[in-house]
C-alpha cells in the first residue's frame, strides 16, 4: 500500500470535513432562500404596489376603495384630500407595513429601529393609542388605510385646534406632524434644515395634487353618489 504524505493526508482530511460541512450547510442556505422567497411572494400577494405615486388621481383609480375613506377623513377633520395624501406620501410612499429601517450594531448586524412608527402614517404605538381612545376605533390598524388617512385627518385637525395653523397650510402640519403639536410650538423644527426641506417637498406634493385632484374631484364624488344609491 503506498501512503500518502503526511501533509496530504492532512489536506484530505480537511476537505472530507468541507465536504460534509457543505452537505449540511448547502440544504440549510437553500431553504432560508425560498422560505425568503415565498415570504417575499406572499408578502406581496395582499397588497399590489402603486404604478404612480405622482397623480392622485391615478392613485384612486388604481387603488378604488382609497377615496371613500379618504373623502370620509376630510369631510370628518377639515383637511383637504391632497394635504391627506401628500403627507401619507411623505411617510411611507402608500406601503401598508412601512416600518423605520433598523440601525446596524458593529456595522453588521441589525440593531433595533429607532421608533415604534409603522404602516400608511407612521404612527408611534403611543399616538396611535391615543387616536383609538379619542375617536372610539379600538379595532384601528395601522396598516389599513382608511384608518390610518382618518389617523393623519384627526393629527392635523389637532395640530390646527392647538397650534392654529390653517388647513390647507400642508409645511406647517407636516412640521407638527413629525415634531408633535408642543415641539411646533416650541419651533424645534427651527433647529433642523433637513426637516424644513422634507416639508416644503409635502407642500409642494400638496399642491401638485390638490391641482390634480380639481380635475378629476367631480367624477370621483359622482362614483360615490353611484355606490350609495338608492340608499
Amino acid at each position: 500500500m503506498v501512503c500518502l504524505p503526511e501533509e496530504n493526508l492532512s489536506e484530505r482530511a480537511g476537505s472530507d470535513t468541507m465536504t460534509k460541512a457543505e452537505s449540511y450547510i448547502k440544504p440549510v442556505l437553500l431553504g432560508i432562500v425560498c422560505l425568503c422567497a415565498g415570504m417575499s411572494v406572499f408578502g406581496c400577494a395582499g397588497f399590489q404596489p402603486l404604478s404612480s405615486r405622482d397623480n392622485v388621481c391615478r392613485i384612486f383609480k388604481e387603488k378604488d376603495d382609497w377615496f371613500k375613506p379618504a373623502h370620509a377623513a376630510s369631510r370628518r377633520w377639515g383637511i383637504p384630500i391632497p394635504v391627506l395624501m401628500a403627507i401619507m406620501h411623505q411617510e411611507s410612499r402608500f406601503q401598508p407595513k412601512a416600518r423605520p429601517p433598523r440601525t446596524t450594531c458593529l456595522c453588521l448586524l441589525p440593531g433595533p429601529r429607532p421608533s415604534s412608527a409603522y404602516g400608511y402614517a407612521q404612527a408611534l404605538d403611543a399616538t396611535w393609542d391615543a387616536y383609538q381612545r379619542a375617536t372610539g376605533n379600538a379595532g384601528a390598524d395601522r396598516d389599513d388605510f382608511a384608518d390610518a388617512v382618518d389617523f393623519i385627518g384627526w393629527y392635523c385637525h389637532l395640530s390646527r385646534v392647538k397650534c392654529g395653523i390653517a388647513a390647507s397650510d400642508a409645511y406647517s402640519l407636516y412640521l407638527a406632524y413629525h415634531e408633535g403639536q408642543g415641539g411646533f410650538s416650541r419651533g424645534t423644527h427651527q433647529k433642523k434644515p433637513s426637516l424644513l426641506a422634507v416639508a416644503r417637498k409635502v407642500q409642494a406634493r400638496a399642491d401638485l395634487y390638490a391641482r390634480q385632484y380639481a380635475g378629476c374631484r367631480k367624477s370621483l364624488e359622482a362614483s360615490l353618489k353611484c355606490f350609495l344609491w338608492p340608499f
